[in-house]
C-alpha cells in the first residue's frame, strides 16, 4: 500500500549507523526521483502508536521518500519483535554492505534487548561464535569512540578487536578521546577517523623494533613518523609539509633533552 512516509517510524532496533555514504543516498535518491520507488519497504504496524508504522528495511528508500515529498509504497506486515529483527538482519546481510562494526552495534543491541543469541545468528547470518566476536568488541570499545569513528566500512574485525585491547588501558582512552574531540576531526572520512583513534590509542613504546609509527597533532593530522631499529630511532618528517616544523623541532632539541634530563634526575 501508499504509505505517507511521515508516519513511520525506524526500527525500535537500528542495524545501520545514522550516517551513511552521501554518495550512494544520492544515487538512491536519483534513481527515485527519475523511476519512481521500485522495491518496497517492509513495515509493520507501530505496537504502540496507532497510525503509525515502524519500519523494518528500506531506511535508505525511506528517508529518500520523505525528502522527495513522495508516498512510500511498503508492505505491511504482523511481525513480532523476533520477526523483525530478523526480516531487516536478512535483508541487510543479502547486501553484504554493513560494516563489521555497525553488525557488532547490532548484535550488542539485540543481547541487551534480551533476544536468543539463534536470532541474532539468524539475522546476521552467522554462528555462534561469530555472535560473541561481535558482541565482546562493541562491549569493549566505548559508546562515544564507535559514534565518533562512525561505520569504517574499510575496517575489518581484527583492527576493531586490536582497538578494543589497546582501549583497555586508561591512558589510550584518554588520548582517543582527546582526538575526537577535536573540532576537525569530524570532518575526516570515517575510515580516517578510526586511523587516528587506532594511532593515538597506540603507544610508541609498544611498536616493535622496524615497524613506523605515525605521530598526529591533535586534529589528527600527521606530523612526523618515527621508525626504530635495534640500535637507532629515528624521526621522519615531510619537508614538502613541514619544513618549518622541521627546522623549529631541531632548534628546540636542546632544550627538550635538557628538560627532560633534569626530570629524569629529579625523578619527576
Amino acid at each position: 500500500i501508499d504509505i505517507d512516509p511521515n508516519v513511520i517510524d525506524p526500527s525500535p532496533f537500528p542495524d545501520r549507523f545514522i550516517e551513511q555514504d552521501p554518495v550512494a543516498f544520492d544515487v538512491i535518491k536519483r534513481s527515485i526521483a527519475e523511476n519512481g520507488q521500485e522495491v518496497p519497504i517492509l513495515v509493520r504496524p507501530h505496537p504502540g502508536s496507532p497510525n503509525r508504522y515502524q519500519c523494518a528495511y528500506g531506511h535508505r528508500r525511506l528517508r529518500a521518500l520523505r525528502e522527495l515529498g513522495l508516498l512510500a509504497k511498503a508492505y505491511v506486515r504482523m511481525l513480532s519483535d523476533e520477526e523483525l529483527v530478523r526480516s531487516q538482519g536478512i535483508e541487510n546481510s543479502a547486501r553484504e554492505d554493513s560494516s563489521f562494526i555497525e553488525r557488532a552495534m547490532f548484535a550488542l543491541k539485540l543481547e541487551e534487548a534480551g533476544f536468543q543469541r539463534t536470532t541474532t545468528q539468524a539475522a546476521l547470518s552467522v554462528d555462534r561464535a561469530e555472535v560473541s566476536k561481535l558482541v565482546a568488541v562493541a562491549r569493549a570499545v566505548p559508546t562515544d569512540i564507535i559514534d565518533a569513528i562512525g561505520r569504517a566500512p574499510k575496517v575489518g574485525r581484527r583492527r576493531w578487536q586490536m582497538l578494543a585491547e589497546l582501549l583497555v588501558d586508561e591512558q589510550a582512552l584518554l588520548r582517543a578521546r582527546e582526538v575526537v574531540s577535536h573540532p576537525l576531526f569530524s570532518s575526516k572520512p570515517t575510515d580516517d577517523r578510526f586511523s587516528v583513534v587506532f594511532a593515538a590509542a597506540k603507544p610508541v613504546s609498544d611498536v616493535a623494533a622496524g615497524a613506523d609509527v605515525v605521530v598526529r597533532s591533535s586534529r589528527g593530522d600527521e606530523i612526523a613518523r618515527i621508525s626504530r631499529s635495534a640500535k637507532q630511532c629515528r624521526i621522519h618528517i615531510n619537508r614538502e609539509e613541514n619544513q618549518a616544523f622541521a627546522t623549529f623541532l631541531a632548534q628546540k632539541l636542546p632544550e627538550l633533552y635538557e628538560t627532560f634530563d633534569t626530570e629524569r634526575s629529579t625523578g619527576k
